[in-house]
């Protein structure tokens, strides 16, 4: 924010790299939301040079698909000043960004085959060790790519909270707080997302990566749902270490995420809290007027 030197510094180096990629992304979601399309435009341009380098040079496309997504996210974010919209095009990230794969990366998406192919070749001969034959089943490159996209997406989708976060620390601190826990969809999208992943889980083992995209958005709902009630209830920053803990580790968790965002879109929880939370300050001030 100390101008555009220092920004593009900072985008141009870390673009370049597997591991600090998603601090470019974050810096280009930070300029678009404060200085607009266009100045996020021109960084998110010198940010594609060592990216796609990095892809041309090394054949990982991920560092190209991060930047791309985070800001398009950006973008949506600031023409319509919503969170949720911002978060829902995500599903648009991933799918774009696994079908991209399909279509322009066929080599390198069977060396990704073949890496899982032999790993898993190698933990079968480990877990036959006891005598048993143990055989697991290999992904294909359909599966891949939509695993890919799926962790484009998500990726995009925390790089553009954390540029949201920087900005509100910058100009409006306290202010991401309040808007991530807001995050919400009506029934209607949150049925449409909900109906459209388990068609596709229906159709075979290829596409559940493919699900997992549409999903994305309805987890941040849930994930959202929980600080909101964190600090309904003021409890404190121990029980969401532990909660993320769980949620990363076993999948029910993940799973009752989901459920409470699909539940939070037609009975909306924070309007009930809310109201609950009146209803006893109302009843104290009236015990102390007593």
């Amino acid at each position: 924010m100390r101008g555009r030197f220092q920004a593009l510094l900072v985008t141009v180096a870390s673009s370049g790299s597997l591991l600090f990629c998603w601090i470019g992304a974050a810096v280009v979601a930070l300029v678009t939301l404060r200085k607009g399309p266009g100045p996020g435009a021109w960084l998110l341009m010198w940010g594609l040079l060592p990216a796609g380098a990095l892809a041309y040079v090394v054949g990982d496309s991920g560092p190209l698909a991060l930047l791309l997504g985070t800001a398009l996210l950006a973008m949506v974010l600031r023409i319509s000043v919503s969170l949720p919209l911002a978060v829902l095009a995500s599903v648009a990230v991933g799918a774009l960004t696994g079908l991209g794969v399909m279509t322009l990366g066929g080599a390198y998406l069977e060396q990704i085959v073949n890496y899982f192919g032999e790993f898993l070749a190698s933990l079968e001969q480990q877990l036959s060790q006891g005598g048993e034959q143990v055989v697991l089943a290999r992904p294909g490159t359909t599966q891949v790519a939509g695993m890919m996209g799926a962790g484009s997406a998500m990726t995009a989708v925390l790089c553009l909270l954390l540029g949201r976060y920087w900005q509100a620390a910058l100009y409006n601190p306290g202010g991401f707080g309040s808007e991530f826990k807001a995050l919400h969809y009506p029934p209607a999208v949150a049925s449409v997302l909900a109906l459209v992943a388990i068609a596709l889980v229906s159709l075979g083992m290829a596409y559940r990566t493919w699900a997992l995209i549409c999903l994305i958005p309805l987890s941040f709902a849930g994930l959202a749902l929980v600080h909101a009630r964190v600090a309904h209830r003021g409890q404190g920053v121990g029980w969401l270490v532990g909660f993320y803990l769980a949620w990363l580790f076993f999948d029910p968790v993940k799973l009752l995420v989901l459920f409470a965002a699909i539940a939070d879109s037609w009975m909306n929880f924070r309007q009930r809290w809310a109201a609950e939370k009146g209803s006893e300050v109302a009843r104290h001030d009236g015990e102390e007027d007593d």
